[in-house]
């Protein structure tokens, strides 16, 4: 699956460091095991609204909480939560763990909205996992950019309300 995120990358000459390391399921466990990437980290997170007819994708510095309530509101989405693992497979084509930006090369009917925390966006470089939690990519933000341009997602660059 993770070919053509590759093929699309490098067939249009976006730019990235690869590493490849142990299964990592948290961003505490990056840290201990693959610590010092050039680039920020980043949690991501797949919600739904409270009729799962919404579905977004919000990437928020690793330390944050987010406030659902708060970003729901200011949304206009009712009762925010976290989609199911079902959903992020059917939705983004990835299980948990490997939730990435990156993840919406599988959302070809353009269902999930993105959404990225100024300060990650303001970022030189951003980590991203290609579609499995073994490799980090480090991209440099216009490279993630023309990215979602390719793939048709306009990101929603916000300050996420955190707790």
């Amino acid at each position: 699956m993770n070919q053509t995120l590759y093929a699309l990358l490098d067939d249009n000459g976006l730019g990235y460091e690869k590493f490849v390391h142990p299964p990592v399921f948290t961003c505490n466990e990056a840290r201990v095991l693959i610590p010092d990437l050039p680039g920020t980290e980043t949690k991501n997170l797949f919600l739904c609204d409270d009729k799962a007819r919404r579905h977004l994708l919000v990437a928020v510095p690793p330390e944050a909480r987010l406030d659902l309530q708060v970003l729901g509101e200011r949304l206009g989405v009712k009762r925010l939560r976290f989609a199911s693992a079902e959903r992020l497979l059917a939705y983004l084509g990835v299980e948990p763990g490997s939730v990435s930006l990156l993840a919406v090369i599988n959302d070809s009917a353009h269902a999930v909205e993105v959404f990225v925390d100024e300060a990650i966006w303001a970022a030189p470089a951003i980590l991203c996992h290609p579609l499995v939690n073994t490799q980090t990519l480090a991209m440099k933000q216009p490279s993630l950019a023309r990215f979602f341009e390719l793939t048709g997602h306009v990101p929603q660059i916000i300050r996420v309300p955190l707790r």
